[in-house]
């Protein structure tokens, strides 16, 4: 059962998977190749759990989704700054596997099966219109944002599924995504990907 107490974060992040470019999961259709390998990275640049402190570190999550991504079944890894205190170890995860309510909560109803749970180095950059993310010996991800028709990046706004909720996602392409763990490889190119600022709260 959630338990809902006093946090909040904001930041920015960015997402990749093996979808094409726009991927169709966020219109609650079938993915592109039948099943979606995603990866998102967050940099909290504010943020607290009961009086904990969680500014500037990063956040990642691995996940597979066997099939259509609104039926749920998804597997997923967590992987925890690795400058987090222990106190801030925990509040992350805490959050993230959606104890305290909120987006997170959301869409930790999905996930059937926790891979595990990693403190690593996580190194997340944010430049102009790319998004980048390495995790030495597990994930890197690049990506760069979609211009559209008029000036300015394209953009998709209050989709039925999403990883942020509170801003529109800007559309974006990754030059080179990658993942290695818990058993798991994959590896791609010119595929989805999507990036805002975020801010969770219950």
């Amino acid at each position: 059962m959630n338990t809902i107490t006093d946090w909040k974060l904001h930041g920015s992040y960015f997402e990749a998977c093996n979808c094409e470019t726009a991927c169709p999961c966020i219109w609650l259709q079938p993915p592109s190749e039948g099943n979606c390998k995603l990866l998102v990275a967050w940099h909290i640049d504010s943020g607290y759990l009961n009086g904990e402190s969680l500014d500037d570190l990063n956040v990642a999550l691995a996940c597979f989704s066997p099939g259509h991504m609104k039926d749920g079944n998804w597997q997923a890894a967590l992987y925890v700054d690795e400058r987090a205190s222990d106190g801030q170890f925990n509040a992350v995860t805490e959050i993230y596997s959606g104890r305290h309510g909120g987006h997170p909560a959301v869409l930790m109803s999905f996930v059937t099966e926790i891979w595990g749970i990693r403190k690593v180095k996580i190194d997340y950059c944010a430049r102009g219109n790319q998004r980048e993310l390495s995790i030495p010996g597990i994930a890197e991800m690049a990506v760069e944002s979609i211009q559209g028709i008029q000036d300015g990046e394209a953009t998709i706004e209050n989709p039925p599924l999403c990883v942020v909720a509170s801003h529109p996602a800007v559309v974006a392409r990754s030059s080179n995504y990658a993942y290695h763990d818990f058993n798991k490889s994959w590896k791609f190119s010119n595929r989805n990907s999507y990036f805002s600022q975020f801010t969770y709260q219950p």
